[in-house]
């Protein structure tokens, strides 16, 4: 399954098996993707403001693209999980750290 161009907005995902899903151009907003396989999946210049990853698969996931994606790394699978040095705050969100 892909999507492409989809506005995915406040949709829910939970318990999905989503593995190698391609998500581009996407808006998912407010989305729950909680409990769902995302392994291996690739988000490509989406906005992720608010979506919820708890207990999720992101094992080689693909967040590089993307914005505004925050989970928690200790609630989560995430061996091999790709991510953009700008994200870091959003991944250390639960510390409250003042990053600078």
């Amino acid at each position: 399954m892909n999507f492409e161009d989809c506005i995915l907005d406040y949709s829910t995902f939970i318990y999905k098996k989503l593995k190698k899903t391609n998500f581009i151009d996407c808006s998912l907003k407010e989305t729950d993707l909680s409990n769902s396989d995302l392994s291996l999946a690739v988000f490509k210049n989406c906005d992720l403001s608010g979506a919820t990853f708890v207990e999720s698969i992101l094992e080689k996931t693909d967040f590089r693209t993307s914005k505004n994606y925050s989970f928690d790394p200790s609630e989560n699978k995430i061996k091999g999980t790709k991510v953009s040095h700008t994200a870091l705050a959003g991944l250390l969100a639960k510390f409250d750290l003042l990053i600078e």
